[in-house]
């Protein structure tokens, strides 16, 4: 198995599912992203912790990862949104949580 499969592995791993309003703290300062349904969250946190800036980049200008808004974080408390989340120091990558 190769490193970036390795660390693909263990970011998953360490993936979990958590109320919004849980994540509030990390919000007030400023180090939460949000990855677009589109994106694979651990493709994007693999991204992120090999300091890929290049990827990263790209995403953020076509808008699918950016820092949480205050209006996104206003809708997501209203709706009591749940979000898939990783951390990677000192960010905290999150995904809303989709129903199909």
């Amino acid at each position: 198995m190769s490193e970036i499969d390795n660390l693909s592995t263990r970011l998953n791993q360490e993936t979990a599912r958590i109320p919004w309003h849980e994540l509030q703290p990390f919000f007030a300062r400023g180090q939460t992203i949000t990855i677009d349904p589109g994106l694979d969250l651990v493709s994007v946190a693999t991204a992120f912790a090999e300091d890929n800036r290049a990827q990263v980049q790209a995403w953020m200008q076509d808008d699918r990862v950016a820092r949480v808004s205050d209006d996104l974080c206003a809708e997501w408390l209203a709706a009591e949104q749940e979000v898939w989340a990783v951390v990677i120091a000192p960010w905290v990558l999150v995904q809303a949580v989709t129903t199909h």
